[in-house]
């Protein structure tokens, strides 16, 4: 049996949330540190959503720096996303400006309503699982590398070898990405478990523990911040940084838990606080962020600046 955090390793490194959208466009993977090919992706999704306007490639570098990324390693990463079609850029005089492309829009504002969504309602639980076994040859690896990694971002952990399962998943979202990556051996069960022993529980799937204690270090790297915040002692520049932070740290989260139905986890679960923080501290930030991303697009293009605007917990496309 896998025994990760069953998804750390796979989902976190494999790309997570962006998964079932990486086929569609050719998305920059989720990495370890600063990645400024993703912060120009999250700070697009943040505060340039439903825009058609172009951004000086300026003004995206200088935001950039902000992260501690040098100006020719944001250059860099900006032409690298064009090059995948994820922006799109165009010339006003000598200068060039940037947006997302229409392909890229659509599944990055999927990933970001996930984000922002994730563990906000503990949803009902029949009491049922889904199970997915299926049969992948070893001439096929890369195949079931790719079967794997999408799996675990419907929400499945493997309880034995090609044996996965999830209190979550939806069956049809599953038949067709098994179908779709051209998986021939398959079955799909949903049921109630009636006998498990030692391992067989399908809970132990999952190291809820460590589900926990990840959840748990997020409330203490965060809690300080939401003190401040709260209190007013945080500044526009840092608001940006911080904000940033926060939300890329709640969406590792999802790499390691599928939302797991409360009454499968122990008392004290510290998962609503976790997300109670993230709301307070995402939101609490907002107005302070914008106002920052405004100073520095307005040094190279105030009417733009002007548009700038921060997305909520409670903001919908």
């Amino acid at each position: 049996m896998d025994s990760t955090v069953n998804g750390t390793a796979a989902s976190g490194a494999d790309g997570g949330v962006e998964a079932a959208v990486e086929a569609v466009v050719d998305l920059p993977r989720v990495q370890a540190g600063s990645n400024p090919q993703h912060l120009v992706l999250g700070l697009m999704t943040d505060y340039w959503f439903d825009r058609e306007d172009y951004l000086p490639s300026a003004a995206l570098v200088e935001l950039l720096t902000e992260f501690d990324n040098t100006a020719p390693s944001a250059r860099a990463a900006i032409a690298r996303l064009a090059r995948r079609n994820v922006l799109e850029s165009t010339k006003k005089g000598r200068r060039t400006y940037y947006r997302l492309t229409a392909t890229a829009a659509r599944p990055l504002e999927k990933i970001q309503e996930r984000v922002l969504r994730f563990r906000a309602e503990d949803r009902p639980w029949d009491g049922s699982w889904t199970t997915v076994m299926f049969s992948v040859s070893d001439e096929q690896r890369e195949l079931r590398y790719v079967v794997r990694t999408r799996l675990r971002y419907l929400g499945y952990a493997p309880l034995y070898d090609n044996v996965w399962v999830s209190p979550r998943a939806d069956r049809d979202q599953t038949v067709e990405l098994l179908e779709s990556v051209g998986v021939t051996n398959a079955t799909v069960l949903r049921s109630e478990v009636t006998y498990a022993a030692g391992g067989g529980d399908p809970l132990a799937a999952w190291d809820v523990e460590a589900i926990g204690a990840r959840y748990a270090e997020y409330i203490a790297r965060f809690g300080p911040l939401l003190d401040r915040v709260e209190h007013g002692r945080v500044g526009a520049a840092e608001a940006l940084v911080a904000r940033t932070d926060v939300k890329e740290s709640w969406r590792d989260l999802l790499s390691v838990d599928p939302e797991l139905p409360e009454a499968l986890l122990p008392p004290g679960w510290p998962g609503r606080r976790a997300r109670r923080l993230f709301v307070r501290v995402y939101d609490g930030l907002g107005p302070l962020a914008e106002a920052r991303v405004r100073q520095l697009v307005a040094k190279h293009d105030p009417e733009l600046a002007a548009k700038t605007r921060h997305r909520t917990i409670s903001t919908r496309p």
